[in-house]
Formats: C-alpha cells, structure tokens, sequence
C-alpha cells in the first residue's frame, strides 16, 4: 500500500511553469512504476506521462510531449512533473498514480491501483 499526496498546483498565466510534486509514503517508493494524469470539467481522464521504478524510461503523451518532463527521486519518495509553457487548455485536476504490478507505463487509468487526492493547475490567458 502507498499513500500519494499531490502539490504544486496553482493559478499561473499562459506561457508559464509549475512543478508538481507527488510525495508517497508506505510501501518502498522504488517499487512502484509512476504516472501523471490530468481531468479537465466534463471530459474524460488523460493520461500525461509515465515513468519506470528506476527512473530509466519515461513514456510521455504526444499532446505535453517536450513541454512537459516527469522525473523520480526515489530517496525523496518523489515523483515530480515539471510542466512549461502552458496553455489555458492545460487546466485541469493532476493526479499522480502508482503501479506495483509490473514496471511499465500504462497510459489508461486501469494500470494503476493507487492514486493521490489531485492538485488543481488553472492557466489564464
């Protein structure tokens, strides 16, 4: 069992930053493959980027792809995502989630058994 705790979010204008950061505790953080996904009002849940237990491969969605960075630290306990250059279309709830099944980035929601509570990220134009 892992307990994840998204922060980071906030408001900030098109054109700029916010790192996210999702914090686990319980179980060995190393052992859980990570994921950030985002849900906008009134639209489906989108999956943004992915990483594996050691931090080796990342697996991101063309729609963030070279905006958007994820990265691990897993003597933090860390899971991080940096996100530049964003749009209003960005908007949205970003949750992290965890994987312990096997060490691979699923890009649906169904490959993950935990999530944290989400962290609001609203960009002005």
């Amino acid at each position: 069992q892992v307990h994840l705790v998204e922060s980071g979010g906030g408001l900030v204008q098109a054109g700029g930053s916010l790192r996210l950061s999702c914090a686990a505790s319980g179980r060995t953080f190393s052992v859980y493959a990570m994921a950030w996904f985002r849900q906008a009002p009134g639209k489906e849940r989108e999956f943004l980027a992915g990483i594996s237990r050691s931090g080796s491969s990342t697996y991101y969605a063309d729609s963030v792809k070279g905006r958007f960075t994820i990265s691990r630290d897993n003597g933090e306990n860390t899971v991080y995502l940096r996100t530049n250059s964003l749009k209003p279309e960005d908007t949205a709830i970003y949750y992290c989630a965890a994987d312990d099944v096997d060490d691979v980035v699923h890009v649906t929601g169904t490959g993950y058994d935990f999530w944290g509570q989400g962290t609001q990220v609203t960009v002005s134009s």
